[in-house]
């Protein structure tokens, strides 16, 4: 036997190998999709795929091949992705507003492959999940402008749901007209509450009015279907495209530096390998006395918790008393999480992790 054959032999041989473990890797791939679609999470982990290139890599021994394995474990994992991509085409991730909205463009980032579901409002979108008619909601908690969304974080309070991610998403507030429209012709905008404030000073300055609507999407929508020239929407890029608008102003907003923050709801809990930045939403009443919130924020401090938020919102159902969020980095499966929670509880008449993100 020469050479070549010899070669040829050894790499047959190989491959019946790899092939074997390739079914194995891919039915993995496919638990894994499974475990996605139940607990809310998008296919691609960047920071997961960036730890199995180094783990593995390391299992190399010829140096002159760790560069060949890296391009090799990298085209494995886009072809396990798109089997997860094939398998989660069936998940249905719901969200407020209508085609185009940002919450739209977020969920779409997140699951290009799910099945979008348009619905009317935030709450509509949250017990679309609690019911079990969709896997999960894109919902937004936070806005770098205008703050907190207290409607969702309310139903985060109340709620059984879980937040098993967070997306940021940059917005961009463009003015968007009627075909034909211009400026000068321009008296009035609508948009959701969040937009119109986001671009407040802009129209002060332009003397709209200003009109409200359920989201920016319906805004401009809505402008399309009356083709009134002296109505403009602010919405996004994606809203022009999709409902035939003509942009008659970019980047209207104050601030540039405009995110907001997407939270994805689940109906389980998603516990991920804690790395770097790994933050839990804690969520917590203190009991009616005196230092309770001073004593509560104390212990989350002791037991080595970097509180990175803390906000107060007032309870619906009781008149001038409040429930506070928080986020904390670190891992709240550990012990000395289940330390600070026993200890917490002494001090809450009610206190749920609402669940935990990595940054």
């Amino acid at each position: 036997m020469d050479k070549l054959e010899q070669a040829r032999n050894i790499i047959r041989e190989a491959d019946k190998e790899m092939a074997a473990l390739f079914e194995k890797r891919m039915h993995a791939a496919r638990m894994v999709a499974e475990y996605k679609i139940e607990h809310g999470l998008p296919v691609y982990d960047a920071a997961q795929e960036a730890r199995v290139i180094e783990r593995n890599t390391a299992l190399i021994e010829d140096e002159t091949l760790k560069d060949f394995y890296v391009e090799y474990i990298q085209n494995t994992m886009a072809v396990s992705r798109s089997m997860q991509h094939r398998i989660m085409e069936g998940m249905r991730v719901a969200y407020s507003g209508v085609e185009g909205a940002f919450a739209h463009i977020a969920a779409r980032n997140l699951f290009p492959d799910g099945k979008h579901v348009s619905l009317p409002s935030f709450e509509a979108a949250y017990d679309a999940v609690v019911k079990g008619e969709c896997d999960c909601a894109i919902l937004p908690i936070e806005n770098s402008y205008t703050g907190e969304v207290g409607q969702v974080v309310d139903m985060m309070f109340s709620g059984s749901l879980y937040v098993n991610g967070i997306y940021d998403l940059p917005i961009t507030q463009h003015l968007l007209g009627c075909p034909g429209a211009t400026m000068t012709d321009i008296t009035q905008v609508v948009s959701h509450p969040q937009a119109l404030a986001q671009c407040h000073a802009y129209i002060q300055k332009k003397g709209y009015r200003e009109i409200t609507a359920e989201n920016t999407a319906l805004a401009a929508k809505r402008v399309a279907e009356a083709g009134d020239i002296h109505t403009a929407a602010i919405a996004s890029l994606e809203t022009a495209q999709l409902y035939g608008l003509q942009v008659l102003d970019h980047d209207i907003h104050e601030s540039k530096t405009n995110t907001t923050r997407f939270a994805i709801f689940a109906r389980s809990e998603n516990k991920p390998a804690v790395t770097a930045g790994h933050t839990f939403i804690l969520m917590f009443t203190v009991k009616h006395q005196a230092g309770e919130l001073a004593k509560a924020i104390s212990v989350i401090g002791r037991y080595g918790f970097n509180m990175k938020v803390l906000r107060s919102r007032p309870m619906k159902t009781l008149p001038w008393q409040y429930y506070f969020y928080a986020e904390a980095e670190g891992d709240e499966d550990g012990a000395a999480a289940k330390f600070m929670l026993n200890e917490l509880s002494e001090h809450c008449a009610m206190l749920k992790v609402v669940g935990c993100y990595k940054a």
